[in-house]
């Protein structure tokens, strides 16, 4: 993930929850502010992410401190943890970081939901490649986090440029119905899109707007030829969605017509189940994109605990004291984090 200053918000603690920022006034009025360590597990086992944005986070909040009061240890975005392994260890003065817990358990368990749910459809589709198109079903404040959350996951590709940035890549995309729909024709659309659209941006056309998608895929194919890259099918829940059996169709008009090459990607309303099925139906599929699956997935819970105050061993009813044992922690350092002023 690109390094990038955490907002305003963040840093000022207004996304904190008030009981924090609150601690932290009685502590400084009575003079309070131990060495504590603290670790962050989860009873779930996922695709963890978000992790390497808490880095930052912790860069920018331990600016200006001691060194040799801190220490940070922590997995890697991407990394797969299971239930109650320490995917993070904090060491540092209570009063210097304390106030980010919400922030940062926020940060890892939106995006290790995300990403472990891209991580499923990914296992379903192996080894078909599976592209991230959730963007629409978020708030656009986030949605750079989503398609980076997909790519951690192990998706190929992302459909907003920036949550390709984020992951370093380019967007992925076809085109829109409401294109089609201007033009008035899938053939006069898809024309447009090659006329106007840059290099090096594969030729992918909706084929299912307003006829047969088999037909519609050869009259594309035969107005690009060899520009056409692929084919998207989209079909709605109206019209019975995409099947196996249409997928099968598509690809056997497309190589009678001599168009082997068009390849065929399939969209709306997948989830692992869906993808299965295409699988197990033996269906010509060469790629699919995912939304509302990846975008809906329920957070993963994160809980933030001290398990050391000025070295002394504590832990609340219920916890083992003292630090746990954790082989799989790598020591991070927060100066990469921190970008150049």
């Amino acid at each position: 993930m690109l390094r990038i200053r955490p907002s305003k918000e963040i840093l000022s603690g207004e996304s904190a929850d008030v009981y924090f920022a609150r601690a932290e006034h009685i502590l400084e009025r009575e003079g309070l502010d131990p060495i504590v360590t603290m670790e962050v597990f989860s009873r779930q086992s996922g695709i963890l992410c978000g992790i390497d944005e808490a880095k930052n986070l912790l860069a920018h909040v331990f600016a200006g401190a001691d060194p040799a009061e801190i220490t940070v240890e922590a997995l890697d975005d991407g990394d797969l943890f299971e239930s109650k392994e320490v995917v993070l260890r904090i060491k540092g003065r209570y009063r210097k970081f304390g106030l980010f817990e919400t922030a940062i358990l926020g940060m890892m368990a939106q995006a290790t939901g995300w990403s472990t749910a891209a991580r499923e459809c990914v296992e379903a589709a192996a080894p078909l490649p599976v592209v991230s198109f959730g963007a629409r079903h978020v708030h656009p404040d986030v949605t750079d986090v989503l398609d980076y959350a997909a790519v951690v996951g192990g998706c190929v590709g992302a459909s907003t440029p920036a949550g390709a940035r984020l992951a370093g890549l380019n967007p992925t995309g076809t085109m829109p119905h409401s294109l089609v729909l201007i033009f008035g024709d899938t053939v006069e659309a898809a024309r447009a899109f090659d006329r106007d659209t840059e290099d090096g941006v594969p030729r992918i056309v909706l084929v299912d707007t307003f006829r047969d998608e088999a037909a519609e895929a050869v009259r594309v194919a035969r107005a690009m030829g060899d520009r056409l890259w692929g084919v998207r099918l989209d079909t709605p829940i109206e019209r019975g969605r995409v099947t196996a059996d249409l997928v099968d169709e598509v690809r056997a008009r497309l190589d009678q017509a001599g168009f082997g090459h068009v390849k065929i990607l399939v969209s709306g309303g997948l989830t692992p189940d869906r993808i299965r099925y295409f699988k197990e139906h033996g269906a010509a599929v060469d790629s699919f994109a995912v939304g509302s699956y990846i975008s809906g997935a329920s957070p993963i819970d994160f809980t933030g605990d001290i398990k050391e105050i000025d070295g002394r061993p504590i832990a609340k009813r219920g916890r083992i004291p003292g630090l746990t044992l954790s082989p799989r922690l790598r020591p991070v350092d927060l100066a990469a984090w921190r970008p150049e002023p």
